[in-house]
């Protein structure tokens, strides 16, 4: 088993060196954001918090919004203004203690909907291929979907206004958006998504001003994937400071704005087991109504919807969490389910999942996202974090 181990490890070691010849392209624009996101099959090596974990990274990058003016639109039906990409950025101010309001009734995320940001590369392609006979079926199945907007740049002085870009457009659309913080520091343990905070301090700035965009409209945070599960990397006492910054973060982001929906890593049901990775979200304050609505999982990855809300369910009663916890699954690119022998880099035959969705039918689910967005490449058929069309017409076709 040792030895099986080892030669495994060695073979991850291998394909994560190749990998990060071809991600050269992330490190050359610190301006864009980028998203890195955790896929594969990975071993839980240990039950509690500090359990060690082996993992391979994937690289996704993201829309890049602009500024827009210092608050969100007040009225659902007006339409934004221009952003400026001179606007100056409020220092985030303090925000004041409330307390969160009831949890939304399935009737009313009935009513709502999630919203589609208008600047991503897949539009970005199919606005400049018009003529490309792949474009009709990828505007179709993906371009037109709602997603995730990452923020995974270290840029303190812009992050509040590129926040306040998305939710202000979404309260101008009438929907719901959905934003990734990713800066925990020492993220994806060296792999081809790492960068961060330069430190703890640093990052608990950043929240701050991430938190001043959020606005006061509905709002979904997934908190920092793979921070919770990928953590081999750190030290004990690292891990503890990043528990407890996560926390603090969810602390922050739910004070900012009380009508925002905090969601934290659970990996996927291919990797830790509930109760290993039940005792790093209690240790990360996921389990308290005060910083968090749940838990997220299968992002960026391929595990069938259904094998997700079985292992969600199992996580959140291994956390003891109260019944006002719930869950979001990635089912961006889990259509055809996970390939065989773990394989994480652009592998063939997958297809795209259900559509994103506030209105899912199961207890305890609260909603399906696309939190990676189709056709970005893990490293393999594109480059790392880029869109590739033969790859997004491969999981739409």
């Amino acid at each position: 088993m040792a030895g099986l181990r080892a030669r495994r490890l060695a073979e991850r070691r291998a394909a994560r060196r190749r990998a990060a010849g071809r991600s050269a392209i992330v490190a050359a624009a610190s301006a864009v954001v980028a998203a890195g996101t955790l896929a594969g099959l990975v071993s839980a090596l240990g039950e509690g918090p500090d359990g060690g974990d082996e993992a391979r990274p994937t690289v996704s990058s993201s829309p890049s919004p602009q500024p827009l003016p210092v608050r969100p639109s007040p009225a659902p039906t007006s339409a934004s203004p221009s952003p400026s990409r001179h606007a100056a950025t409020p220092k985030p101010r303090p925000a004041k203690p409330s307390s969160a309001p009831p949890r939304p009734s399935d009737a009313r995320l009935a009513a709502t909907r999630l919203y589609r940001h208008g600047d991503s590369q897949v539009l970005d392609w199919v606005r400049a291929h018009r003529g490309d006979p792949r474009r009709p079926l990828i505007e179709a199945a993906i371009a037109d979907r709602p997603a995730a907007v990452w923020f995974a740049d270290f840029t303190p002085a812009t992050i509040t206004a590129r926040v306040r870009a998305v939710t202000s457009g979404a309260a101008g659309a009438g929907g719901v958006p959905v934003v990734v913080p990713y800066t925990i520091p020492e993220r994806d343990c060296g792999g081809a998504s790492e960068g961060g905070a330069p430190d703890l301090a640093a990052y608990d700035d950043w929240i701050d001003r991430f938190a001043a965009g959020l606005g006061d409209r509905e709002v979904i945070v997934i908190l920092e994937p793979d921070a919770l599960s990928q953590t081999e990397c750190l030290s004990a006492d690292q891990r503890t400071g990043r528990y407890a910054a996560l926390a603090r973060a969810g602390r922050v982001l739910k004070a900012a704005n009380p009508r925002a929906r905090v969601y934290y890593d659970a990996g996927h049901s291919g990797w830790n087991t509930p109760a290993a990775q039940a005792a790093r979200l209690r240790a990360a304050g996921a389990a308290s109504p005060a910083s968090s609505d749940g838990i997220f999982s299968n992002v960026s990855n391929f595990h069938r919807t259904a094998d997700e809300i079985a292992y969600d369910r199992r996580v959140l009663a291994a956390m003891g969490a109260p019944a006002s916890l719930g869950a979001v699954v990635d089912t961006s690119r889990n259509g055809n389910g996970a390939p065989p022998a773990g394989e994480w880099c652009d592998p063939d035959g997958r297809r795209i999942g259900r559509s994103p969705t506030l209105t899912t039918g199961e207890s305890r689910i609260d909603a399906y996202l696309w939190v990676k967005l189709p056709g970005e490449s893990d490293g393999c058929k594109g480059d790392p974090g880029t869109f590739t069309p033969d790859y997004a017409y491969e999981l739409a076709d």
